[in-house]
């Protein structure tokens, strides 16, 4: 996340190629993993596509390959390295499944991904505040990538630490308050009504650390308290700006209309990033329609509709199939957490749940149907819809 950033304000490059070095290093990722994975693996290609979800991923990169050829992107080449940039990411965790027993895969990927997201979170404090007191640079880096980064870490640690695979309090803690203060509305909503279904349905959670959990973040809220204020009034007074509620709903307007022109295939892959025209005033330019749903539908059309459908209905049936207990608990309130985010905010290429995400999640899915069905515990009287 902080690649670019990070080569243009030390290195004094220009952005674009601060992004190059960014894909660079994705790609020599990938090749370095491709290295690894030489020779016999534990796993086939064809043993990922049986698992559910992973089809909608196969068909989600097609499709959106595909929507390059009629796509109105600004730039041909750059769109063509950002999609390949995300299907390496896909690959990477494919082929590092591939050469190691999933545990020994996933584990350490999730590990650094919340130690990753811990440093970008340390960077963040350490940058001057935007103008509208916000963590972020107001040219580069928006706060609501960073508090979506450090939100989906925090379930990541706490994924970790429910399995027993390690103690992650303090890079948990670390991320949960980075997120408050960088007052990504959004992503912070998300996070509370997730972590609240999570608290309230767990039952493998103790009353104790139910308080305890309720008490720290009332104390992180009144330790910002001043500087949540002060948000506040900004945010009111300046009410018609684009990235306020109000302004949100005229980039919604433009780009439903833009998508109806164009129902069925959509615009194509990264569309929107400087082709359609600055909103407001303060000539706000939308990198993506700020709502997972229609920026899918912008994208791809009814396609990009059914795509949407089927990949977290899948995910939905995937995770329901579970036997009940804390792990489908969790694993619903983190679908929630992704869910309630993507109403007012997305990713510019991918989905909120990205697509590695999908493919890992789904293993550890399918490992955990299948410890249940080896040793099936008692039942318990929690349940869900």
């Amino acid at each position: 996340l902080f690649i670019m950033l990070l080569s243009v304000r030390i290195l004094g490059t220009d952005p674009r190629t601060g992004t190059t070095l960014s894909l660079a290093i994705d790609f020599l990722l990938l090749l370095s993993v491709a290295f690894c994975a030489l020779g016999e693996p534990h796993h086939q290609l064809r043993e990922f596509a049986h698992l559910p979800v992973v089809p909608w991923v196969i068909v989600f990169l097609g499709f959106s390959c595909c929507s390059l050829l009629w796509s109105g992107t600004a730039s041909m080449a750059t769109s063509t390295a950002y999609w390949c940039g995300m299907a390496a990411d896909v690959a990477i965790v494919v082929m590092l499944i591939q050469t190691e027993p999933p545990a020994s895969a996933t584990n350490p990927l999730m590990e650094g991904y919340v130690w990753g997201a811990c440093v970008v979170a340390v960077i963040a404090w350490l940058m001057p505040a935007q103008s509208d007191l916000r963590l972020g640079d107001e040219e580069l880096l928006g706060a609501n990538q960073i508090g979506y980064l450090c939100g989906f870490a925090f379930f990541i640690a706490q994924f970790l630490m429910r399995e027993k695979n390690g103690k992650f309090n303090y890079q948990a803690l670390l991320l949960a308050i980075t997120l408050l203060r960088s007052l990504s509305k959004t992503t912070i909503v998300a996070f509370l009504v997730s972590e609240g279904f999570l608290l309230i349905m767990d039952r493998s959670i103790s009353r104790k650390n139910k308080i305890l959990a309720a008490l720290a973040t009332a104390g992180v809220v009144v330790a910002l308290w001043g500087l949540l204020s002060s948000y506040y009034d900004m945010y009111t007074s300046t009410g018609n700006q684009s990235s306020t509620l109000t302004g949100r709903i005229g980039i919604w307007a433009y780009l439903l209309a833009e998508a109806l022109q164009q129902p069925w295939i959509g615009h194509g892959f990264d569309s929107v990033w400087r082709v359609v025209p600055p909103f407001g005033p303060d000539q706000f330019e939308a990198a993506h329609a700020h709502n997972e749903l229609l920026q899918q539908f912008y994208a791809y059309g009814v396609v990009g509709v059914c795509m949407f459908i089927g990949i977290y209905g899948s995910f939905y049936r995937h995770i329901r199939r579970l036997a009940v207990g804390p792990l489908r608990t969790f694993l619903f309130a983190f679908l929630l957490f992704i869910l309630v985010r993507g109403i007012a905010d997305t990713e510019r290429f991918d989905l909120s749940l990205p697509m590695w995400a999908i493919v890992m999640f789904s293993l550890l899915i399918k490992q955990a149907r299948t410890r249940q069905a080896e040793f099936p515990g008692p039942a318990t009287a929690e349940s869900l819809p």
